[in-house]
């Protein structure tokens, strides 16, 4: 999947402040109640692994993850609505996951809607497994939506 990757600075990389623009725009084009940019720079203050998808000069996807006593929780994983289905979601969660790896963490845990079906084929090739259900957890323009609670052990 490298191939993709056709300027110097293209690849994943740390989100930084100066990304901020262009991830509030994948944001707000994704989502009908977006996280706030002031959310995504407190996810960096406090040392989240913020983590940005740059291909040929601009971004595509971004992640967020928490980790807390061996437990990691993906909070978000997003791609440019004009990149789906390029394998970018995938380059996003492989790239998370192996951050999750690196500090050591035991499970990771994460929620999707289950009206986002291509996401749950994703983490389910991935060997994620649903574990429960938060009810009327995301908002919605017509109300409310569950979550599915999904989880992927990483320990031996």
């Amino acid at each position: 999947m490298s191939a993709v990757f056709k300027q110097a600075d293209d690849g994943i990389r740390a989100m930084t402040l100066a990304d901020l623009d262009e991830v509030m725009a994948i944001e707000e084009a994704i989502y009908f109640f977006p996280w706030t940019r002031g959310i995504f720079r407190d996810c960096m203050a406090v040392g989240y692994p913020c983590r940005v998808l740059q291909i040929d000069g601009r971004l595509r996807a971004y992640a967020i993850l928490s980790i807390a006593a061996g437990e990691a929780h993906i909070l978000t994983l997003c791609v440019h609505p004009d990149s789906h289905r390029r394998g970018y979601g995938e380059l996003m969660l492989g790239d998370i996951l192996q951050v999750a790896r690196e500090y050591h963490v035991d499970s990771v845990y994460l929620e999707v809607r289950p009206s986002n079906q291509a996401a749950i084929r994703l983490y389910e090739k991935t060997g994620f497994q649903e574990i429960g259900i938060r009810p009327d957890y995301y908002p919605d323009e017509f109300g409310r939506e569950d979550a599915l609670v999904m989880a992927l052990s990483l320990g031996d």
